[in-house]
């Protein structure tokens, strides 16, 4: 089995967010890969432990990105894959699944994929979108936001909780499959391993390598844009309550005179 984990580098979300040139400002020391990935790597991980083969992490973005994709390889990854190209910069969800669509496609010519898994969404745009548009992409099933995940005789089976229903859905493989957090608990790297993927090469494909037109990615590709973002002004009128024995009660007063009790 080859499963393919689609994971992101993010900003650091206690950090203070910016834009540069309407795009957000991501910088290696000031980011890490998108913690609810960190999910859908020990899903892919769990997948080839029981039924065998190995795990390809894939990233898309700048030089920077390629942290996303160490951090899988630290978790236990057995390859990793940086689509990175001046074009994609500006690309919104539908442009980053186009390229992801493609290297996907590019690695079935190398390894037939079994299954592309993806985390429920990315803690910096939190759109969700992606998982569904990579299975438009590639013309394959989505079975998103799963709790649980079942695979068996070339058909994958996921339990999705929703508000008001619990659904249970199978599709044929190859398929998409986004996973929430509640799914499992994602394992800690060792010593061993970090230092590993510290030195383990990672494959660097340009636009060209997995055959995207640069002209259908990037910012004037996008439908969305950013027309203005300023800094979130700091907050006013506040009350701070110094807990001396009894806060919780001050702050149970507190939110009855708003109207919240």
């Amino acid at each position: 089995m080859h499963v393919v984990v689609c994971v992101k580098f993010v900003p650091d979300l206690q950090s203070q967010r910016s834009f540069t040139n309407e795009r957000v400002t991501r910088v290696a020391d000031d980011g890490s890969m998108n913690e609810l990935d960190e999910n859908a790597v020990e899903a892919a991980l769990t997948m080839v432990e029981a039924h065998g083969g190995e795990v390809t992490a894939l990233t898309v973005g700048g030089t920077d990105a390629v942290a996303a994709v160490r951090k899988a390889m630290q978790l236990g990854a057995h390859h990793a894959v940086h689509v990175s190209d001046d074009a994609i910069a500006g690309s919104d969800v539908r442009g980053t699944a186009r390229v992801l669509a493609a290297a996907v496609t590019t690695l079935q010519q190398e390894r037939h994929v079994d299954v592309v898994v993806t985390g429920m969404t990315a803690l910096d745009g939190m759109t969700s979108l992606l998982p569904t548009m990579l299975a438009a992409e590639l013309e394959w099933p989505a079975l998103t936001l799963a709790s649980d995940v079942e695979l068996e005789s070339e058909r994958a089976t996921i339990v999705r909780h929703l508000p008001d229903v619990h659904e249970e859905i199978t599709a044929p493989l190859p398929a998409v499959i986004s996973v929430t957090d509640a799914l499992n608990t994602p394992r800690y790297p060792n010593f061993q391993m970090i230092m590993a993927a510290r030195k383990v090469e990672v494959t660097t494909w340009s636009l060209a390598d997995i055959g995207v037109d640069s002209a259908r990615v990037g910012r004037d590709a996008a439908g969305t844009r950013v027309l203005e973002a300023q800094i979130r002004p700091p907050q006013e009128n506040r009350e701070i309550i110094h807990d001396t024995g009894d806060g919780g009660q001050r702050l149970a007063e507190f939110l009855k005179t708003r109207g919240f009790a």
